[in-house]
């Protein structure tokens, strides 16, 4: 016998009671239905909770992976100012072993000259190029030595001036940059230790820019503003105002102060150990042959005398007579 549901509704007006008859199948689908909908319902705010999750995770996870980003560029940065500064260590101890080596071959003198003349090429030592020299603004904002970075060889894995984008290379360069320090940490102690027994040689060896200028003309091989012909010129020529102090680049005795045909007036330092320097086309002469001097005093002063094309300073640094790279010779700018 099949089972029926009766259900009454009544109202609370007279004669309004309505009566609904439904089989327990439709009972029996009806529930079976209800509970499906709460099922697939209970199922539906479950993933949505969990989309809901991984919604704020993948927001904190963009935020976590922004705030490293920003982190390793500040690190990438840190790096290539470490790597700057300790190649500029390692320039100003390559500085100091070679200004305080008082033993140099002929061979490394002969480096440090250039290339020689070819017979009957013009040799002439003063005077800067007037032709290739830069503005007076570009250079004095430079105010730098003139000699540019050498290339990198990457194919044996030079990467320090390189940009760094990932972490791999990053790690290569910082474990390189603790090697390099250490073994540039032992250099310098060990010259340190050489310096050290080496007071006298140190204080009489020219250390500083002679004038506060510009550089407009190198050592080396140029072209003569008077003749035109490739010539030598053994010497750094420093622009500046006229009157613009000179000062010694180290200790040492005056051994000529007077006027030269070619240099105009001339101040020449005997610095001991063989090696002297000398300041061509100075204005004024502010010492005495025999005068005893000492790093930064003011020996003279900026000028425009003899075969001059404008106000600059001629500085020379010669070793046993044979001159020599002056830029070998300065520490600072």
């Amino acid at each position: 016998m099949r089972k029926n549901y009766t259900f009454l509704m009544v109202s609370d007006q007279k004669g309004t009671t309505k009566r609904l008859v439904i089989s327990s199948a439709w009972v029996k689908t009806f529930g079976f239905l209800a509970f499906l909908l709460m099922v697939v319902g209970a199922a539906g705010v479950v993933d949505y909770a969990g989309l809901l999750f991984q919604s704020m995770e993948n927001k904190r996870l963009l935020a976590e992976n922004g705030r490293l980003k920003k982190e390793f560029v500040v690190v990438q940065n840190k790096m290539t100012g470490l790597e700057k500064q300790l190649e500029r260590i390692q320039n100003f101890a390559t500085k100091l072993g070679m200004i305080t080596n008082d033993n140099q071959s002929d061979q490394e003198i002969r480096l440090a000259m250039g290339p020689m003349p070819r017979p009957g090429q013009a040799v002439e030592e003063m005077n800067q190029d007037t032709e290739s020299r830069n503005p007076a603004s570009v250079v004095a904002a430079k105010d730098k030595l003139f000699f540019e970075e050498a290339l990198l060889d990457t194919r044996n894995g030079e990467i320090f001036n390189e940009k760094a984008d990932n972490h791999a290379s990053l790690s290569i360069r910082m474990d390189r940059l603790g090697k390099e320090a250490g073994l540039k940490e032992q250099n310098i102690l060990r010259l340190w230790e050489n310096l050290s027994s080496r007071q006298s040689l140190l204080r009489a060896t020219p250390q500083t820019k002679p004038t506060n200028g510009w550089f407009t003309s190198k050592f080396g091989y140029r072209k003569s503003p008077f003749t035109g012909r490739p010539v030598m010129h053994k010497g750094l020529d420093i622009a500046a105002p006229p009157g613009t102090p000179i000062f010694a680049p180290a200790d040492g005795v005056v051994s000529y102060a007077g006027y030269d045909s070619g240099y105009g007036k001339l101040i020449s330092i005997d610095h001991g150990y063989g090696m002297v320097t000398r300041y061509g086309h100075v204005s004024k002469i502010y010492t005495t042959v025999g005068q005893k001097i000492k790093r930064g005093d003011v020996i003279g002063a900026v000028g425009n005398t003899g075969r001059s094309t404008g106000p600059h300073l001629h500085y020379e640094v010669r070793i046993n007579n044979v001159p020599v790279d002056p830029s070998n010779y300065i520490l600072t700018n």
